[in-house]
C-alpha cells in the first residue's frame, strides 16, 4: 500500500510541476518554491535568500518583483533543475558591480592586470554606474542583458560623441564584466556575446623620425639647458627602453661593470625580463650629473628627472618634450617625445649594426617589426651577392 502511495505521490509531482514561489520572513527572509526535479523523481524546494537586500520594506519590494519573475518563468516551463540559472541572478546590481571592483583591483595589485587597462575598466564602471542612476535604472544582476550593453555603447558612442575607439574600450569592459558575472554566478551567459568592435578608420600615424639636424639641436639644448632630461633622452633614443618601463627602473638595476640595465618582467610591456646594452656616453654622463651616489633602490627619475624615491609617470616626459622642448626648438608636431625611440633604431639600422642585434636592444618580439624601422637607402642590394654564383 505504501509503495502505491508513493507512486501516485510522484506521478502528482510530475503534474504539479511546480509551487508558486512565496516570501518568508524572520530571521532569516527568503524566496522559497518547489519544482519537480526529474533526476530525483520527486518535488525540490528552490530557496533565494534576501537578507542583504535594505530595509523591511526594500526586502518586500525586491521580493515581489523576484516572485513575479519566478512565476512567469515557471508558467512558461522553466525549470531550476533542468535549466540551472546562476545562484545570484537576484542580486543587488549595485553589489555586483562593487564586487567586480575589488576583483579587478586585486587583479592590479596582484600583477595580472596593468595600471592602463584598470584605470580604464574602473573609469568605465563609475560610467556605467551613473548612466544607470538616470531614468529608470536596472536594480538586479538578472536585467543585465543584452538590451542593457547595447543601450550603454549606444549612450557612449551616440550621445557622448566618442571615437571608434572609446566605444571599443567599453565594449571591452563590458566583455570583462559580463565574464566576471558568468565565473561568479551571477549570470548563466554572457550577455556581450555577438557584440562586434567597430571598424577603427584608418589614420596616417602623426609621428615621424626626427631629422640627424635636429636631433643635434636637441642635444644642445638640453646638454645647456636640462642635462637630467638629456639622460631621460638617451634611455630611450639609444637603449630603446618604453617611457613606461624609464619610469619604473630603479638604480639598482643599473650594472655598471657589465654596462647593462636590467628590464624586469614585472615592468616590461611584453611581461619578460631583458638585460640591455648602455653606451659608455650614458654611463659618463649618469657619473657627472652624481645619479649613482643616491641609494640604489631610488627610481633613476623621480622628480626633476633625478633619483628619488618617489614615483614618477612617464607622462612628465611627454609633457615636458610637449610644453617645453618641442616649442623652444620649434619642432613640427610630427616630433614626439616616442620619435627618440623610431630615430634610435634607424640611426642603428643606417650605421651598420646587423637587425639582430638592434632587435635584442629594442626587445622586439621578430625581426619582421626591426625590419620596419629599416630606411629605405639601407634596403638595398648586398654587395658580397651581387657576383654571387651557386652549385646551380
Amino acid at each position: 500500500m505504501l509503495l502505491v502511495r508513493s507512486a501516485r505521490s510522484k506521478a502528482l509531482d510530475e503534474i504539479l510541476s511546480y509551487t508558486y514561489p512565496r516570501l518568508h520572513t524572520g530571521s532569516c527572509w527568503y524566496i522559497s518554491f518547489y519544482a519537480f526535479d526529474p533526476a530525483r523523481g520527486e518535488m525540490r524546494r528552490k530557496r533565494i535568500k534576501i537578507n542583504s537586500v535594505g530595509t523591511a520594506a526594500q526586502k518586500r519590494r525586491y521580493a515581489t518583483q523576484v516572485c513575479h519573475r519566478l512565476s512567469v518563468q515557471l508558467e512558461s516551463g522553466w525549470n531550476p533543475w533542468v535549466e540551472a540559472e546562476a545562484d545570484n541572478c537576484y542580486k543587488l546590481f549595485e553589489d555586483a558591480l562593487s564586487h567586480y571592483r575589488r576583483h579587478i583591483t586585486k587583479l592590479l595589485n596582484d600583477g595580472v592586470h596593468r595600471q592602463t587597462t584598470h584605470h580604464c575598466y574602473m573609469s568605465f564602471a563609475g560610467m556605467l554606474e551613473k548612466w544607470n542612476n538616470r531614468k529608470i535604472p536596472i536594480r538586479y544582476v538578472y536585467q543585465f542583458d543584452r538590451t542593457f550593453c547595447v543601450r550603454f555603447l549606444d549612450y557612449v558612442y551616440l550621445e557622448r560623441k566618442s571615437s571608434p575607439s572609446t566605444r571599443n574600450n567599453a565594449l571591452a569592459f563590458l566583455r570583462s564584466f559580463s565574464t566576471f558575472l558568468v565565473q561568479h554566478l551571477y549570470l548563466k551567459d554572457r550577455p556581450t556575446a555577438g557584440l562586434q568592435n567597430l571598424r577603427k578608420a584608418v589614420v596616417q600615424k602623426q609621428r615621424t623620425g626626427i631629422a640627424p639636424e635636429d636631433m643635434k639641436r636637441l642635444h644642445d639644448w638640453l646638454q645647456a639647458n636640462n642635462r637630467p632630461f638629456l639622460l631621460v633622452c638617451y634611455f630611450l633614443h639609444y637603449l630603446l627602453i618604453r617611457p613606461r618601463e624609464i619610469a619604473k627602473l630603479r638604480l639598482a638595476d643599473i650594472s655598471v661593470a657589465k654596462q647593462t640595465v636590467y628590464i624586469d618582467a614585472s615592468i616590461s610591456k611584453n611581461k619578460k625580463s631583458a638585460s640591455v646594452t648602455i653606451p659608455v656616453q650614458i654611463l659618463e654622463l649618469m657619473i657627472d650629473l652624481g645619479y649613482f651616489s643616491a641609494p640604489s633602490s631610488f627610481y633613476i627619475f623621480s622628480e626633476g628627472f633625478r633619483p628619488g624615491a618617489e614615483y614618477c609617470s612617464e607622462r612628465d616626459y611627454r609633457d615636458y618634450w610637449k610644453n617645453v622642448v618641442a616649442p623652444a626648438l620649434h619642432f613640427p608636431i610630427e616630433y614626439k617625445f616616442y620619435s627618440l625611440k623610431d630615430s634610435g633604431i634607424t640611426a642603428m639600422l643606417r650605421a651598420g649594426l646587423d637587425a639582430l642585434s638592434v632587435k635584442e636592444q629594442a626587445r622586439h618580439s621578430s625581426l619582421q617589426i626591426t625590419d620596419a624601422y629599416t630606411p629605405r637607402e639601407v634596403k638595398k642590394a648586398n654587395p658580397a651577392l651581387r657576383n654571387y654564383r651557386g652549385d646551380l
